[in-house]
Order: structure tokens, then C-alpha cells, then sequence
């Protein structure tokens, strides 16, 4: 009973966390550009987890650029404890 309700705890925290790792200014579409910030480097399960949500066309440093997301689903990639923010992705970038 204990693991469950600290299961129960954990995934309420990462969905009211969600939200203030999602920055403003993406554009009124249904699907955007983005590039998401981890605080290590991304290496390949987490590249095949966001190629769930879209398509990855490259890395840099801690970051993952991923094109073509659906714009709902910017919360479900938010929920991932490892990922720190999600901002638009800047034509040219």
C-alpha cells in the first residue's frame, strides 16, 4: 500500500510540474518545432522515447531538437522527470 501511494505521489508531481517546463511563444499551430533541454546529455533511449512524439533531427549538448510534435502532446513529453525544458525551436536552429 505504501508503494502505491508513493507511486500516486510521484506521478501527481510530475503532472503539476509539467506545465512551468513548457515555455511560452509557440506558434497558434497544431504541430510546432521544439527543442528540449535535459540536464545530461541525451543518449539513445532517450532518443528513441521522443521519436514517439515526432521527428529528432539532431542534438546538441544537453539539447534534442524535435520537429513536427503534435502541440498536445508537449505536457506528456514535460512529464518525463529527466527532461527540464521544452522551448520553441528557432527557424535555422
Amino acid at each position: 500500500m505504501v508503494c502505491l501511494i508513493a507511486w500516486l505521489a510521484w506521478q501527481a508531481f510530475l503532472f503539476i510540474a509539467a506545465p512551468g517546463k513548457i515555455a511560452e511563444g509557440f506558434p497558434d499551430r497544431q504541430r510546432v518545432n521544439a527543442l528540449i533541454t535535459l540536464p545530461f546529455t541525451p543518449e539513445r533511449f532517450h532518443i528513441l522515447v521522443f521519436q514517439r512524439y515526432g521527428r529528432v533531427s539532431g542534438t546538441d549538448g544537453n539539447s534534442v531538437e524535435l520537429r513536427n510534435i503534435d502541440k498536445g502532446q508537449l505536457g506528456a513529453i514535460a512529464r518525463y522527470y529527466w527532461v527540464q525544458r521544452i522551448e520553441p525551436l528557432q527557424q535555422g536552429g
